[in-house]
C-alpha cells in the first residue's frame, strides 16, 4: 500500500468510528427517552455496520465486506429516521429536562 491509499483507509476508518458513535448515541436517546425502545435498539444494531472491527469480523467470517454504497444508504436511513420521523431533537429536550 502506498501513502495515499493508507491515508484514505485511515480516513474511512475514522469516519466509520465517528458515525458509528453518533448512531449509537442516537439509538441510546431513542431507547431511554423515546416512546419506542425497540427503535433505539434497532438503530444501535445498525450502527455496528460502521465500526471497522465489525467490518473486519464480517470479512473474516463471510468472505465479503459491506459495500461503501450500502453504508452511505444506511447512514442516510439512520439520519432520516432519527431526525425526521423519530423527532430526535424533542427527545434530546426530554433527556436534558430529566437531568
Amino acid at each position: 500500500m502506498n501513502n495515499t491509499s493508507n491515508a484514505l483507509a485511515n480516513a474511512f476508518n475514522a469516519a466509520g468510528w465517528l458515525f458509528g458513535l453518533v448512531a449509537v448515541a442516537i439509538g441510546a436517546v431513542n431507547t431511554f427517552w423515546g416512546n419506542d425502545p425497540g427503535f433505539g435498539l434497532f438503530i444501535m444494531l445498525l450502527s455496528l455496520a460502521f465500526f471497522p472491527p465489525v467490518n473486519t469480523l464480517i470479512k473474516i467470517k463471510t468472505g465479503f465486506s459491506i459495500p461503501v454504497v450500502a453504508k452511505w444508504l444506511l447512514a442516510f436511513f439512520i439520519l432520516w429516521a432519527s431526525l425526521g420521523v423519530g423527532e430526535l431533537f424533542d427527545k434530546i429536550d426530554l433527556m436534558m429536562a430529566s437531568f
